[in-house]
């Protein structure tokens, strides 16, 4: 995949931040740099660089596709509330790719661990509602 300046701009805004951005949330930070950028060249390149596997999509059913800068293998963790999704540290116990190997016959190609729970923010807004 050619890298254009479109793309080298979209990469850098989304690896200089951690929050995994939607599409649209990068798009407003790649306009300041790029003033002339559609939201459907955004679109186009992430979806291509993601195809590419130069940069991760993070999807969680119904929700809108979220993408992360950070190839290195780690997991994430979804606040269902409000849809914060956070870089989490993970150590495989087990090794699951052999153990789907051995019991359905997959070839695998990687794995993504996705944990859902409430962020410490929507827990503290829950406790305020709770309290009152």
């Amino acid at each position: 995949m050619r890298i254009t300046n479109q793309r080298e701009i979209i990469l850098e805004e989304l690896r200089k931040t951690k929050s995994h951005p939607t599409a649209d949330e990068l798009f407003e930070a790649v306009r300041q740099r790029l003033p002339r950028i559609s939201l459907a060249t955004v679109y186009r390149n992430l979806e291509q660089m993601s195809d590419a596997g130069i940069i991760n999509k993070i999807e969680y059913g119904g929700r809108q596709k979220r993408f992360d800068g950070d190839v290195s293998p780690h997991s994430h963790v979804y606040c269902v509330k409000c849809g914060k999704i956070a870089d989490i540290e993970t150590s495989h116990d087990c090794d699951l790719k052999k153990i789907i190997l051995d019991t359905k016959g997959y070839k695998i190609f990687g794995e993504r661990l996705q944990f859902m729970g409430l962020c410490p923010d929507c827990q503290m807004e829950k406790r305020k509602i709770i309290e009152k």
